[in-house]
């Protein structure tokens, strides 16, 4: 884990990936429903006061935008359409 990751996220982008996106909600339910996940955990965490809240506030946030970054990278990927020198698609 790297110094900014520490400090984005509180966790590696590997962790990320293993502990929220590969989940076992992720798998049955969307990395939609991890995300809101995340969302109400954050508002949870508004009825206290404090600064290790208002961090992990922060961090939550940092690794919901971290996870919906991840999905518009693969539905971009999704819908890449190859193309030859003539202009033509490839299968």
């Amino acid at each position: 884990m790297t110094e900014d990751q520490a400090r984005m996220f509180g966790m590696s982008t590997d962790d990320i990936r293993e502990d929220y996106m590969e989940s076992l909600t992720a798998r049955l339910s969307g990395l939609e429903m991890v995300v809101a996940g995340l969302l109400s955990d954050s508002q949870e965490l508004l009825n206290f006061n404090g600064d290790k809240a208002k961090d992990q506030i922060r961090k939550n946030l940092n690794v919901a935008k971290f996870i919906l970054f991840e999905m518009l990278e693969a539905k971009r990927e999704a819908e890449t359409v190859l193309v030859n020198s003539d202009g033509k698609e490839i299968a």
